[in-house]
């Protein structure tokens, strides 16, 4: 390996590591936050900074500081009968699982450092690249072609399956070690759910990588940034994925490992200090990759509508309506940041979901995982290899009209993000209202007598 590929290889390490660890650290303030707009309450506000006199709060930011300050801070506790080797070894295999995972995600296009040599110091303004092909230098050399692919892996959704199967045995480990009933309890329920969804998990992509014809991640993208994106030709499949990953990464409503009313803390109870910040912090970790994959199989990765490797085209079927080339820096730096700011959304939707639904008892977790949807999950490949194979018989006018078809549903997701962007920028700038709405079958009864009466207060 040349110096230039090892220093390379450290950048993109640093890249999706500090993009995990700060987004995740976000979602423990995202979660309050957001739980308390939905439930009406003020929410995280008692960590404060004073600075000169003046208290500084950052809309309850500093919780996430106060929370990894606690963590290095208390005490390390271990139970006097546990495994002291397996219990300190657990919350390790469980966080270095979740980060195992972003070896094999993509987070943009190809870079093309020949290009920048070609055109120093005019890359900001410089020609574009090709919409398809490689770069033209030959591997090996200080300006060969770099993906932005931590390891770009032949076998691609084959290491991710592998890899996500790990965190089971921190659970296991976890709770077996701890020597408590209340942790192996947890274990055993964070162990059977964990590879009941993870069945789902890989039958809901088998359908998809059916019409990529790929196992790689980057070439599902760019398939996606030439046809249309994941979701829209496989829709079930999606939302199986979705489902199963909340349920993979033991969240509310499927946080049964965890049931505080049940379990105290599950498979974690008897850890304190940094071990248990490590579980703490996996779990957010693991939302983090889970939309990762989600943006990368269904939501088109690094692409936005319309948008390639050369600059925009705004094209549906034959018919061109606009073509700009742009400067391959910025088509580079386009996808990066797309692709993160998609892993954002995924990752705000998730924490409406932990909030909005409740917890499922587990005979009805097991029952939804293996009589609703891994079901659905097989008849997806069935329905997927007929439509196919039909599909792959057509004549040409079924053909160009799926092609038309295909460059419609990109304006569609078009229209859709600049709608959501625009909303959101005044979302920000609009003025709080603040609205009590009063539901449920005791309060229309009661305004049907009048409303309720206060009376007095009295000490």
């Amino acid at each position: 390996m040349t110096t230039a590929a090892i220093i390379w290889t450290v950048v993109k390490i640093l890249v999706m590591v500090g993009f995990v660890l700060n987004l995740a650290g976000i979602l423990t303030w995202a979660d309050r936050r957001q739980s308390a707009m939905i439930q009406h309450r003020i929410g995280p506000n008692r960590a404060v900074v004073k600075v000169f006199g003046k208290e500084i709060r950052v809309l309850g930011l500093l919780h996430t500081a106060a929370d990894g300050i606690k963590f290095f801070t208390k005490e390390d506790f271990m139970p006097p009968r546990a495994d002291r080797v397996l219990f300190a070894l657990a919350p390790i295999i469980a966080l270095g699982a979740v980060f195992a995972l972003l070896g094999a995600i993509p987070f943009g296009d190809t870079i093309c450092p020949h290009h920048f040599v070609v055109n120093w110091p005019n890359i900001f303004t410089g020609p574009a690249v090709a919409r398809s092909g490689v770069c033209s230098m030959a591997p090996g050399s200080v300006a060969s072609a770099v993906d932005l692919t931590v390891a770009p892996l032949s076998i691609g959704i084959l290491y991710i399956f592998a890899m996500a199967g790990q965190g089971i045995i921190g659970a296991a480990i976890a709770g077996w070690s701890s020597d408590n009933k209340f942790s192996l309890m947890g274990a055993l329920r964070a162990a059977s759910q964990m590879v009941s969804y993870e069945v789902t998990l890989g039958m809901s992509l088998i359908g998809a990588m059916m019409i990529y014809g790929t196992v790689r991640l980057d070439d599902m993208v760019r398939w996606q940034t030439e046809n249309t994106w994941g979701i829209f030709v496989q829709p079930l499949a999606f939302f199986l994925f979705f489902a199963a990953s909340v349920a993979e990464n033991k969240r509310i409503p499927f946080d049964l490992p965890e049931a505080e009313s049940e379990l105290v803390s599950g498979y974690f109870t008897e850890y304190a200090g940094m071990k248990f910040g490590m579980f703490y912090f996996a779990e957010y970790a693991e939302v983090v990759t889970g939309s990762m994959l989600l943006v990368t199989i269904f939501l088109g990765g690094w692409g936005l509508p319309f948008f390639h490797r050369d600059g925009l085209t705004l094209q549906f079927g034959d018919w061109t309506v606009a073509h700009g080339l742009v400067p391959h820096f910025w088509m580079t730096l386009l996808g990066v940041v797309a692709f993160f700011g998609k892993v954002v959304a995924v990752c705000w939707v998730q924490t409406f979901v932990r909030w909005t639904l409740p917890r499922f008892r587990y005979d009805q977790l097991m029952k939804l995982g293996w009589k609703i949807l891994l079901p659905l999950s097989l008849g997806n490949i069935f329905v997927t290899g007929v439509v196919w194979l039909a599909l792959d018989k057509a004549n040409l006018a079924v053909k160009n009209g799926l092609r038309v078809a295909a460059d419609v549903s990109q304006g569609l997701v078009a229209l859709a993000i600049t709608y959501l962007v625009v909303r959101g920028v005044l979302g920000i700038f609009a003025p709080i209202k603040h609205e009590q709405t009063l539901l449920g079958s005791s309060v229309d009864e009661a305004l049907k007598h009048g409303g309720t009466k206060t009376g007095p207060m009295q000490a």
